[in-house]
């Protein structure tokens, strides 16, 4: 047996893992950006709810179609190309963002920026499963959501501060300088296993004694549990609310129908984010200890339903809409427990196919309820406009959340349907 003297620091352990959690953290910036930038985007590009969620939504598109990709080149190529490969790529479509003459290479930006970005993720998840011990893959789960919410958080109020003094095009067009940096840093830092360093692994599988699964049959293999299915859809839900409040139409309804201006709107949707992030390591953790992943899950996915439908459907004042947004939000940080339970539902040669394919489940949620909140607004707008930029009452913005709140509703229903790992990884 290895002796574990000679495992790696867990300082280099977390550098190494920490650069992918920095193009993680760029990416969901890039996510929840449009946010508070949504009367500029209505304005430069003269377009309404419907067309501004479809843009901001664009990023989804291509994020949800590299998931099943990118888990399996994870699989049989490494993290460390792919993350090469994903910022350099990602600071390609924020110059290209920051520059779009009209709404159609805007749109093209926003494609490769959430393309390139989905490789984070599941490398991030591929280095956890080499560079730390199995008991600490769900905290390194849930410290992944914690960095990309950081970055959602500086895509709030001091982006908003940022947009004001200079103007949308030259933040974007620093933050694509900055991504082109990450991509040579990580070139040069990154390595997929200890072994590259002279360090003992802690992957558990078999490096090198057996042939890489074919891709097609890897895949049919991973949608062959039903965990899979189950713990895909369930997140569509829980991470869509919070996506779509939070990452999109939040902002201007705080604005709109409350009142506040737009760095105090954004401040409050942060507030939204920085407890899911909280939540998210803290209820991962919780399931580790209790030996369990799914009694936790349920009791989280119950709170985030009670939490939204108070939100959407009470008439509240803003101080209490503000003090439920903090345990909805945590609530919602469930979704990670399904992280760590769907590795253990699989084979170990499978964890980075199937951690792509259940990524595809958080994303789905924001490329289907931003649009579709953005097309019942505008089926609601009574024709108000200021600045070029529509503005919306509060029963439209009622009529599209609840939308959000139905699919947090089937969400709910269908994780009880899921079979219990037991935190113990499944073997063939």
């Amino acid at each position: 047996m290895t002796d574990q003297k000679n495992f790696p620091p867990a300082v280099l352990a977390w550098s190494v893992w920490g650069l992918g959690a920095l193009l993680y953290l760029i990416g969901f910036y890039q996510r929840v950006a449009p946010a508070v930038i949504t009367d500029r985007l209505m304005t430069e590009f003269a377009i309404g709810g419907a067309a501004l969620g479809n843009l901001s939504a664009f990023y989804f598109y291509s994020y949800v179609a590299m998931q099943i990709p990118t888990g399996m080149i994870a699989d049989r190529w490494g993290p460390r190309r792919l993350l090469t490969a994903g910022a350099g790529v990602a600071a390609l479509g924020t110059a290209l963002f920051a520059f779009a003459p009209d709404i159609y290479w805007a749109g093209i930006g926003r494609l490769l920026i959430g393309a390139s970005v989905a490789v984070a993720f599941v490398s991030m998840l591929k280095l956890a499963s080499h560079w730390f011990a199995p008991r600490h893959y769900a905290l390194a789960s849930g410290m992944a959501l914690l960095m990309g919410v950081v970055g959602g958080v500086v895509a709030g109020v001091p982006l908003r501060f940022v947009v004001e003094a200079f103007g949308w095009r030259p933040v974007m067009a620093f933050s694509a300088a900055l991504t082109a940096i990450l991509c040579i840093v990580t070139w040069l830092r990154v390595r997929d296993d200890p072994a590259e360093r002279g360090y003992a692994s802690h992957f558990q599988g078999a490096h090198h004694a057996e042939a890489p699964t074919p891709v097609l049959r890897g895949l049919m293999e991973v949608l062959s549990y039903r965990n899979v299915w189950i713990l895909t859809a369930v997140p569509i839900g829980f991470t869509g609310a919070v996506l779509t409040f939070a990452g999109l139409w939040g902002v201007p309804y705080l604005r709109q129908v409350h009142g506040l201006d737009p760095k105090m709107a954004a401040a409050i949707t942060s507030t939204l984010l920085v407890s899911w992030a909280l939540g998210g390591p803290l209820l991962a953790s919780w399931s580790e200890r209790m030996g369990k992943r799914k009694p936790l899950y349920l009791i989280a996915a119950g709170v985030a339903l009670l939490g939204w439908a108070a939100i959407i459907f009470l008439p509240l004042p803003l101080w209490a809409l503000v003090a439920l947004l903090i345990p909805t939000g945590f609530a919602s940080g469930n979704i990670i427990i399904g992280f760590a339970w769907a590795k253990e539902s699989v084979p170990l040669r499978l964890v980075g196919t199937a951690s792509g394919v259940v990524n595809m489940g958080p994303l789905m949620g924001g490329m289907f309820l931003q649009p579709a909140v953005g097309w019942i607004l505008d089926r609601r707008w009574n024709g108000a406009i200021e600045a070029g930029a529509r503005l919306y009452d509060a029963t439209a913005y009622r009529a599209g959340f609840a939308l959000m709140f139905g699919v947090v509703v089937v969400a709910t229903i269908v994780l009880t349907f899921a079979r219990d790992s037991h935190c113990r990884q499944m073997h063939e």
